[in-house]
This record gives C-alpha cells, structure tokens and sequence, in this order.
C-alpha cells in the first residue's frame, strides 16, 4: 500500500498544476494596421486590418458594423470573392484582412470617405464582445509597410 501513496500523490498534484496552467484563458484582442484605400467609387468601399489574440481560447468575428454604410467580409478565392459569415480569430494567431485577400467591404455608402478622415467600424465578436476601430481613409494607391 506504501507503494501506491507516493505515485498517486505525484499524478494528483499534476493534475492539479495542469488545471491551473491549462493554457484555456480567454481571448486578449488587439487590432492593428486599420485603414481604408479612399474610395473612387461612391457606393463601396475596402478596409483592411489585423486582429491578433493573445489569449489561449478562439474568438470569432460575426459581424461589422459602421456608420458609413453596410460592412460584410469577405474572402477572396482565385479570382472571386464571397461573404464569409463568421470569421475565427485563432488562439494565440491572427485574422488578417489585407489587399487581395480577406477584407472588409463597405458597401451602400452613406457618405464617401475622403483621404485623412477617419471611419468608425465595430467589429462585433462571440467572446469579447464589440471592439470599436477607427479607421484612417488613405490615398486610393496607399501600399502599407506591414504588406497588408
């Protein structure tokens, strides 16, 4: 019986470290590089941004919502693109919407942004709730650093 007291002791306790440390904390949120191309259309419009999650769970995007206009996203596959619903935002990863991939499209444009003014988007997630993001309208050709 002595035998078995110190093996189960040891598996009990790391059992118990691995339910403190398990790694499942929540998602942590953070948006970066947001901006919109100036639109040289009067009813649509793009945006891009990256949202990276520091935390040990998923979130999902689903849903943006602006007071500029309708805002869906969208994926680009090959040569078409389509509306995604939701969007998962990976545990420790990222959801990247850049130029000629996932992105934001504006579309029934109230007003057409113009190049130095900002746009209010809100991007609404499953987990953490609604995050608001100012968007800064850029030049029509604006190539950012980061390559999205």
């Amino acid at each position: 019986m002595r035998r078995l007291v110190a093996p189960v002791a040891v598996l009990t306790g790391a059992l118990v470290l691995a339910g403190c440390g398990s790694g499942d904390s929540k998602a942590e949120l953070s948006v970066s590089g947001a901006y919109m191309p100036q639109p040289v259309s009067d009813s649509m419009a793009a945006g891009f941004l990256t949202v990276t999650n520091k935390g040990g769970t998923k979130d999902e995007l689903t849903s943006v919502t602006s007071d500029v206009g309708d805002v869906t996203a969208h994926e680009t596959v090959g040569s078409s693109m389509r509306e995604v619903k939701d969007i998962d935002v990976p545990a420790h990863g990222r959801l990247v919407f850049k130029s000629g991939g996932s992105h934001l499209m504006f579309e029934n444009l109230k007003r057409k942004p113009k190049q130095g003014e900002k746009v209010t988007v809100k991007l609404h997630f499953a987990e953490s709730g609604t995050v608001t993001v100012e968007i800064p309208v850029k030049s029509a050709t604006y190539n950012p650093t980061t390559g999205h």
